[in-house]
This record gives C-alpha cells, sequence and structure tokens, in this order.
C-alpha cells in the first residue's frame, strides 16, 4: 500500500494507506506528538478539512480518476481534463496542475504521469498531501530552511476571565507549547467564537508560541455589549498587557487573522502598546467610512450577511444562506429590517442606523486616525478583489514610509489566497501561493524570536497583475516605477458595447459639456454580488449593466499596446442635480474584443458627504459640484485590442442600500427620481487619475 502523509505549514498532522475503495489514517496527537492507532478514514471525519480545506478521503478515493485524465491529455497534447465528478484541471507545468473554477482547489504535482502530491493554498495558509518519499517536490522542501528546533506538543487549553479597564471581562483561552518556559505569544481576538477553528492555530504552539485566542467583547462567552469596532482599540491594549504579565509570557506579542481579526489588530496597534512587536494582518477591515459598514458614507447592503451571522451571541453562519436577499434589502425603514427578517433586533445595527454622520460611535472605530507616532512591523497581506481592500489601503497610506513592513497584494477575493477563477475571471495558473504560511512564520521568527532569516531584506511589496498574469516586486507600495495617467471624459464615440457611450482622451476637452441620466431609487443599476457568499467586490462582467441608461460610460479606444495600471484610482466627477443628494458610483472594467466588461475597481460616495464625513452637505439644484472619489487598488494590464472604460452611475444594489435622494438619504421611506448630470470638459473636466507602469 502507498503511503501518504499530510502536512500543514510543513507539520507533519497524519499518515494515510489507500487500498481500492477505503482510506485508513493515523492522525497526529497534538497534546503527545505521537501519531494514533490506525483507524479507517470515513466521510464523517474533519480533522483534515478542518486543518488545511483538503477532504483528503475524497481526494485519494478519486486518485486513479486524476492519473485517467493526466494520461489523456498527454496522449491528444491537450491543455485540460476533467474527471468524472466534474473537477477541471489545467496543465501549469510539465508536472503540475492546478484546479480551476473552484474555492479551495487542489492542484496537482506529478512524476512520470502519476501524482505524487496534492496541494490546497488558502489564505495564509497550504496543504500537503504527498506521497512517502516525494516531500521534495513540494513546498516542503522551502520549511527544510526553517530550522531544525524540535516541534513543542501543545498543553490542553486553560480559559480565563480577563478583566479590561472597565472591569468587563472577555473569555481568552491560552494554549502552551509544553516545557517551553517563557514564550512569545501569538494573539487572535474574533467574534466567531474562540473555539472555532483552532487546530489552524496548533502549528503556532509546535514551534514554540504561546497561543491567545479571546472572545471580543460581547461575543461568546464574553461580557459586555457587542458594539462592533467601538471598544477593540482599549480592549486590545488592555489583552496586551495582560498577556505581558503573565509567567509563561516572554513580554513579546504578534496578532494575526483576517478581517474583522484584521481589524482588531490595527485597533491595538493604534494604541500604542509597547508588548505588540508584530502583526500579521490579513484582508483587514478598515475604518467605517472608508470601508464597512458606511463606505463613502453610504451604507453597505451588502454587509447585512455578515450582521445577521453574529447578529446573536453565538455566530450562525447558517443565517447568511437566504434565498429572499432582494426582498430583505427593500425593507424600509431600516430600523424594521432585522426584526421582520430574523425575527429579532439587532442592537447594534440599530445604533449604528441611529449615527447618521461621522460622529463619536464611528471616530472610536477609525483605527486609522487613532494610529499616532508608533508604528508595529507588519507583513500586510490582501487581494484586489478583497472587500475589505479599502481597509489594507489605509493600512498602506499609514505605513508608506515605514520601512519594516511587508506587503502580498495578490488577485484574490475576502476569502484570499484560494480561487484561480474570482468572479470569473480567468487568471494565471500563478495566480496562487504556496508560500504565504512560510513567510508569515518567517516574520514571526525574526521579530518574535530574533531570528536573522533574511525577511527584512525580502521586497517590501509584491503583488500579481491581472491581465499579465506576473508576480511582481517592488522596493514600497505605492510603487515607485509608476507615473500618473490621466482620462478625461469626453464625448460620443463609436461604442455599440454599450449605451450613453462616450469617450476617454488623455486631452481634457475645451469646451464644457454634459451627460445626464435619471436615477430612480426603486429601480437601482445592481452590484454583482453573491449575498450568501458575503463576497462584495467580485471581478464580474457588466456589460449587460452598462447598457442602462442611467450607467454612463467612457471608453478609450482600442489600445495599440498593452497598458498597465497598478495602484488605487481617484475619480474627479463634476455633478449637478435637483435633488439635494444622491450617490456616485465609479467603476474601472477591462473591455475585451468580444465586449466583455470586467469590474476591476470601484468607488462609491454619498454626495452630501464630498467634503467631510461628520455633517453633511447638501446640494443646491441645478449647482455643479467637484467630487472625488478614490476607487479600490489594482495592478492589471489592459492587453492591446482591449479598452479601458469608467462607468458613473448612482446606485450598486446589493453592494450600498439605494439613496433614496432626499436628507433621510439610504433610510429615507419618501423617495425622489433625480436627474443627475455629469459635466466634462472646460472648466468642469471630469477625470480620472490612475497610476501608470513604466
Amino acid at each position: 500500500m502507498e503511503q501518504w502523509n499530510f502536512y500543514l505549514s510543513g507539520i507533519l498532522y497524519g499518515i494515510c494507506e489507500r487500498t481500492k475503495d477505503r482510506v485508513c489514517h493515523r492522525p497526529l496527537d497534538v497534546h503527545t506528538g505521537l501519531l494514533k492507532e490506525w483507524e479507517e478514514l470515513t466521510e464523517d471525519e474533519t480533522w483534515y478539512l478542518e486543518l488545511g480545506k483538503m477532504d483528503v478521503r475524497h481526494i485519494l478515493l478519486k486518485l486513479p480518476d486524476y492519473e485517467a485524465g493526466i494520461s489523456e491529455i498527454t496522449k491528444e497534447k491537450a491543455a485540460c481534463f476533467t474527471t468524472p465528478s466534474g473537477e477541471i484541471y489545467e496543465r501549469k507545468s510539465e508536472d503540475s496542475f492546478v484546479q480551476r473554477n473552484i474555492k479551495f482547489p487542489v492542484d496537482l504535482i506529478t512524476e512520470e504521469g502519476t501524482v505524487v502530491a496534492f496541494v490546497t493554498p488558502f489564505r495564509d495558509q497550504c496543504a500537503v498531501l504527498v506521497k512517502e518519499g516525494f516531500e521534495d517536490r513540494t513546498i516542503l522542501n522551502d520549511w527544510k530552511t526553517m530550522g531544525g528546533t524540535p516541534l513543542f506538543t501543545v498543553k490542553p487549553p486553560v480559559t480565563e476571565m480577563v478583566a479590561m479597564r472597565d472591569n468587563i471581562r472577555l473569555a481568552t483561552d491560552i494554549y502552551l507549547p509544553e516545557g517551553a518556559g517563557r514564550v512569545p505569544t501569538v494573539l487572535v481576538r474574533t467574534p466567531y467564537g474562540k473555539t472555532i477553528g483552532t487546530a489552524a492555530y496548533y502549528r503556532f504552539v509546535q514551534r514554540g508560541y504561546a497561543v491567545v485566542i479571546q472572545d471580543v467583547r460581547g461575543r461568546e462567552d464574553s461580557e459586555g455589549e457587542w458594539l462592533p469596532m467601538y471598544y477593540e482599540v482599549e480592549d486590545g491594549d488592555d489583552t496586551l498587557n495582560w498577556i505581558a504579565g503573565q509567567p509563561w509570557s516572554d513580554g513579546g506579542v504578534s496578532m494575526t487573522g483576517g478581517s474583522y481579526l484584521g481589524y482588531v489588530q490595527w485597533a491595538a496597534a493604534a494604541s500604542g502598546n509597547p508588548h505588540l512587536k508584530a502583526m500579521l494582518s490579513n484582508v483587514c477591515a478598515g475604518s467605517p467610512f472608508v470601508d464597512v459598514p458606511r463606505r463613502g458614507g453610504c451604507f453597505n447592503s451588502g454587509m447585512l450577511a455578515w450582521a445577521f451571522l453574529v447578529s446573536g451571541q453565538h455566530a450562525n453562519p447558517e443565517l447568511m444562506a437566504r434565498d429572499d436577499w432582494d426582498d430583505v434589502l427593500n425593507i424600509r425603514p431600516l430600523e424594521e429590517l432585522a426584526p421582520k427578517a430574523l425575527g429579532y433586533d439587532i442592537p447594534f445595527l440599530k445604533k449604528w442606523l441611529s449615527h447618521m454622520d461621522y460622529d463619536e460611535l464611528w471616530q472610536r472605530g477609525n483605527w486609522k486616525e487613532r494610529t499616532e507616532a508608533s508604528r508595529v512591523p507588519a507583513l500586510i497581506m490582501s487581494g484586489w478583489f478583497d472587500d475589505n481592500g479599502m481597509g489594507t489601503t489605509e493600512a498602506l497610506e499609514l505605513y508608506r514610509d515605514y520601512p519594516e513592513k511587508k506587503v502580498i497584494l495578490g488577485p484574490w477575493l475576502h476569502s484570499g489566497n484560494a480561487s484561480y477563477d474570482p468572479g470569473g475571471l480567468a487568471l494565471g495558473s500563478n495566480a496562487l501561493r504556496y508560500d504565504m504560511d512560510f513567510i508569515c512564520l518567517a516574520w514571526l521568527e525574526h521579530y518574535l524570536k530574533g531570528v536573522d532569516n533574511g525577511i527584512d531584506r525580502t521586497p517590501k511589496a509584491e503583488y500579481y497583475t491581472c491581465g499579465s498574469n506576473q508576480w511582481k516586486t517592488a522596493d514600497n507600495w505605492p510603487v515607485p516605477e509608476t507615473k500618473e495617467l490621466v482620462l478625461y471624459l469626453d464625448g460620443s464615440c463609436e461604442d455599440a458595447a454599450a449605451s450613453n457611450g462616450g469617450l476617454l482622451t488623455t486631452d481634457s476637452p475645451v469646451h464644457e459639456s454634459s451627460d445626464s441620466y435619471l436615477y430612480n431609487p426603486e429601480d437601482p443599476a445592481i452590484h454583482l454580488i453573491d449575498m450568501s457568499e458575503n463576497e462584495l467586490e467580485v471581478p464580474a462582467d457588466y456589460a449587460e449593466e452598462e447598457k442602462r441608461s442611467d450607467v454612463l460610460c467612457y471608453t478609450t479606444e482600442c489600445l495599440t499596446e498593452d497598458l498597465t495600471i497598478t495602484g488605487d484610482a481617484t475619480a474627479e466627477i463634476f455633478l449637478s442635480s435637483d435633488c439635494e443628494d444622491t450617490d456616485l458610483v465609479v467603476r474601472i472594467t477591462d473591455v475585451d474584443e468580444s465586449g466583455r466588461s470586467m469590474k476591476l475597481a470601484d468607488g462609491v460616495l454619498c454626495v452630501r458627504y464630498r467634503n467631510q464625513f461628520d455633517h453633511p452637505d447638501f446640494m443646491e439644484p441645478g449647482t455643479v459640484y467637484p467630487v472625488k472619489i478614490r476607487t479600490t487598488k489594482v495592478s492589471h494590464t489592459f492587453l492591446k485590442g482591449h479598452r479601458l472604460r469608467v462607468t458613473i452611475t448612482s446606485s450598486a444594489e446589493n453592494f450600498i442600500f439605494p439613496n433614496r435622494n432626499t436628507r433621510d438619504g439610504f433610510n429615507s421611506v419618501a423617495i425622489k427620481t433625480a436627474h443627475n448630470r455629469i459635466h466634462r470638459g472646460g472648466s468642469c473636466a471630469s477625470r480620472v487619475v490612475l497610476r501608470e507602469e513604466t
């Protein structure tokens, strides 16, 4: 029988043997450091799935199907094969294949037509199932350089109720490496339950770190009010101080995690606490009016799935999966939305709705504004299509001149390093990385243990350019080797692919003109997302939406050579309206020869907040106002023969609640149709400012 070994982050967590129709295994007991006795690996066993997103039993039993597909395309000299169960594989190299059109792919490494390893990358981790003797054919070969320190066993967790400065106690689990003495700590603060997914953190304990996992205030077993973002600076500060005072702590702490778990890292860093020595920031949420829940002063309806998830004391993912989201999002006033959709109120959502402008409630949650002079060495990871991408933009802006950072930006959704085909955008077979956890551990080893492993001398920025499908490096972010590219909105062009067609040109039109559209909040333009999947920045094809009369399209002529833009963009739009308030939504798309218009970046703004978020400036009907909108970031090559398009509209249903064009905005029961006009040329030269790679 063949032996297959399962590794996560370079650590062996189980061995398997496969016969024709069954798989047996010996999983690792992390508390003893020994493999358990042989037993059959059944469909109900979740050990490897929980650790590495990999269904080990399924893939080992399907091994003949993979090898038959490889044999078939080798004979036919084809690039792809499909297994009988519908799994699609594309050749990456002579001896490797990637799985397409799936989240958490199982990639193949082969030897003379036989599979010798399966690899699943996901966010900042990577699982490897490898045939005994072929470890050096995988990323495991790199892990040899991490050092020969023996792995520790994991002591069973101890729960402490840690008092904050106001005497509210937060439930905190401590996992310690057996016999290690005083050690540095990896801190995780979560609203999803401190016992959820704990196996993923064993790798830190086994390598000599204490792991502390804490339910944030008001969640799961912790006391206090659950008000997202509000308490995290102070609670993070108090928790760091508590850790540093424990007998098992050497005083140094790193934090790790993504999304809200990324947000709490930056909140803790904003406190200036001296014990925080490093951060592993992944798809971090940002400040409320730049990121969520009030991006651009609008209200992110797309995050309601998350609000439902954490609406009770305990997280419930089943509340995100609904088939009536269209009806739910139309409930007004919004204070009635949760009671009608869930049967109970969500106190934090109700409180958010009672604070329209950027006041103390929101300011408390703005870690960027609250960060003073101190900085923490940060490994910053995100994707172009991350729905918290503006949070990472804020982090990058805050750390622009700080040398102790490393930035990795991929072509990924909020779920991270997990799909070759996000939203139907076919990426290159090199789009996912197998080394993210290796880099993360190297960062911890250097900044918490003082290991001179060279991680601080690697490029400050590594980023993936879509279109040309290349990984690149730079000395900083924003990438120094870029120049400003200004494209102006101009008059009509020959564009059969879009109604309301206008031109994007590098020359500012001499004479002022304008284009208008009617924005009816009862018939909003659609933002293409899957509410239940909770992914808000999918790079979808907007060609059909762009045919709407309330979507203005401005497109370059066909490019005569490749054009690469890298960074975020700013749209500077001159607007007039017959209403006091409205929203503006700007998208940047890549239009190919067939007319497909793939969204790459976007920006939104409630126009009442065009000058500042803390109080509104309502419009006077007919007056022209300059409005600046910052978009999400991207690196993308527009290929020769393609066109770059900028679209402007006033709604993005499913992403933001439609502005009702009244003083009550998105929460208004009354509705007005807005006659919005975009001015261009002359003294009202609407434009978009991009960064072009040189």
